[in-house]
């Protein structure tokens, strides 16, 4: 049995496919040693470095911090090596903890038994403790433990984030299908936007898109509207430097410049909550959102276009009629047409819709966001 954290090591967890970007983020903020695999990247980091990479790294879910790591040939493995941490050392009786755990190629039925067995294990530590068990709360607990079982090999983490990191909490409405934050923010890096030319999406949705760009270039950390991190629930959180990392970070913000950024939407209601979004963030309240059709737009040129257009059930005619393949042909023309001079990177959640839209891509990445295994396509309109 090995405790981690002996060696300030880590695992980032991140959308399959953001590995390599994500990884060199990490570096920028202060991580050492990493290591991207399949969904996540392996680190280390010393405590600012960590506090840093919880508080502004924008493209990873969660980071964990591995404590004891464990051969389980069968479930009843899990409850004695959870039995052996001493949880007080992370959480007292009046507070809440969650378990979350996931199976692959293991004995262990599936991940709620897993699961079960070690949330069983930390409240019977405490009721011989001291004749009561702390509760457990899944939606916003003191503690999240997290436990991943792999073949015959455990590990046991504590959730330095959390809870995911994608929740930034700006989202105060939402529309259908909204993209997740952590694409979106992977998008606008993607799209290499710095600010020295304007950025348009012209079917903003609820706003994810533009408010990540903003945030991106105001510096806002990603972490800004959070209101608690797992960290502190470690035993040698240090108030003192989280004070001093999140001091720097905030202070690195600066204003966004008026028209740097614009946003369009044919729907009211989708304008609605980009409006009230914008509202959420500093300085992305001067956004400019406006209630307007693409095909109304005279031209968006010599910028950045970022844009999740529409797919699916939601472009079906009223006659049940199919509608998007005209959709994306008339996307097409507006972008060849009227777009002259600007770089577009559209995500297709249905990369049919890809051969659709009449344009030849400069590249193609994957790109999944939710269930959704799309590609993000840059297009280079001369």
């Amino acid at each position: 049995m090995v405790d981690d954290q002996t060696h300030n090591a880590y695992f980032a967890q991140i959308a399959d496919g953001l590995e390599s970007i994500g990884a060199e983020e990490l570096t920028e903020l202060g991580a050492i040693d990493t290591r991207p695999v399949r969904r996540g990247i392996h680190f280390k980091a010393d405590r600012s470095s960590l506090y840093r990479i919880n508080y502004c790294a924008r493209l990873i879910t969660r980071v964990l911090a591995p404590i004891q790591s464990f051969a389980c040939p069968d479930a009843a493995a899990i409850y004695r090596a959870a039995q052996r941490i001493d949880w007080t050392r992370f959480f007292s009786l009046d507070q809440t903890f969650a378990v979350f755990a996931s199976t692959a190629g293991s004995t262990v039925p599936h991940s709620q038994f897993a699961g079960l067995k070690l949330k069983d294990a930390v409240a019977d530590q405490f009721r011989s403790a001291f004749g009561s068990r702390p509760n457990v709360d899944p939606r916003t607990p003191d503690l999240w433990i997290n436990l991943h079982v792999e073949k015959d090999r455990g590990t046991i983490s504590i959730d330095t984030s959390g809870g995911s990191l994608h929740r930034r909490g700006y989202r105060s409405k939402s529309g259908d299908a909204p993209m997740q934050e952590t694409v979106a923010a992977a998008m606008v890096r993607l799209s290499g936007w710095d600010g020295r030319v304007p950025l348009a999406d012209p079917m903003c949705g609820s706003g994810t898109l533009i408010i990540e760009a903003a945030m991106a270039y105001c510096r806002i950390p990603a972490g800004y509207l959070r209101h608690r991190f797992g960290f502190q629930q470690l035993p040698d959180f240090d108030p003192r430097i989280w004070k001093t990392v999140k001091g720097e970070a905030d202070s690195q913000m600066r204003k966004l410049q008026d028209r740097l950024i614009y946003a369009s939407d044919i729907d009211s209601q989708a304008v609605s909550a980009t409006r009230a979004n914008c509202k959420m963030v500093p300085h992305a309240r001067t956004v400019n959102v406006l209630r307007m059709d693409f095909r109304q737009i005279e031209g968006l040129e010599n910028r950045i276009i970022l844009c999740n257009p529409p797919y699916g059930i939601r472009m079906k005619g009223q006659d049940g009629q199919d509608t998007m393949d005209d959709f994306y042909r008339e996307l097409g023309d507006f972008l060849k047409q009227r777009c002259k001079g600007s770089e577009a990177y559209l995500y297709f959640g249905d990369r049919e819709m890809i051969k659709r839209i009449g344009l030849k891509p400069a590249w193609k990445k994957p790109l999944k966001n939710g269930g959704l295994d799309g590609r993000l396509v840059k297009y280079e309109l001369y």
